[in-house]
């Protein structure tokens, strides 16, 4: 089993922006798409514990997991397009899915943050807690897993999954050619930018 967690206060950020100015990602070899592929095609059961924000990467990648606890803190977010970028990690495949075309459409058009008990609703978390338990409860649940059939949770996980991996991998691929185009295209290096420079950007000129 694997467990990603954060600090009760944030679980991430998202990609860091100034590594994305100096060094966007070229190739599909690239660590942050790596990443994306490996736990979208990892065997064994993955548990996610967020609290406080859950930037970009760190919601998409939620889609994913087959656990999720979530402090009542929590905050999704996916602001991509605001980014003057595209979704990641098959993300325009998956939320459609999980929330329904026209939530979707809010979160990832928009980017705008949804909360915990949002996420609930919609099924992207099984469970919200205090903040100061998240942890706690992944961890347990986790050693749950770990004492079952290790043959047992991969084959489940396989039938659960659907033969849906190669289309995930397919859009990923797509999204992930996109998003690194967008990267060096005007509207993400003025939002980058605005982003350092601590302003509002302006689009009216890209």
């Amino acid at each position: 089993v694997v467990v990603f967690q954060g600090d009760v206060a944030i679980f991430s950020a998202g990609n860091d922006i100034g590594d994305f100015l100096q060094q966007p990602p070229a190739t599909q070899d690239s660590p942050v798409f790596r990443f994306l592929r490996g736990i979208a095609t990892f065997p064994k059961p993955v548990i996610a514990s967020v609290c406080g924000p859950a930037v970009g990467i760190g919601t998409t990648m939620l889609f994913h997991c087959d656990l999720v606890y979530a402090g009542d803190n929590a905050a999704f977010s996916m602001p991509f397009v605001n980014l003057g970028l595209c979704p990641e990690a098959a993300s325009s495949l998956l939320v459609p899915q999980m929330l329904g075309y026209h939530r979707a459409a809010e979160a990832l058009l928009l980017g705008e943050p949804f909360m915990a008990e949002a996420a609930l609703e919609v099924g992207l978390v099984n469970r919200v807690v205090p903040p100061t338990e998240c942890n706690g409860v992944a961890q347990a649940q986790a050693k749950k897993l770990a004492a079952k059939p290790l043959s047992s949770l991969i084959e489940t996980k396989r039938l659960m999954k659907g033969g849906q991996t190669a289309k995930v991998l397919e859009v990923m691929a797509e999204e992930g050619e996109s998003f690194g185009r967008m990267l060096r295209e005007p509207a993400a290096r003025e939002a980058f930018s605005a982003f350092m420079e601590k302003r509002k950007p302006d689009f009216s000129a890209v």
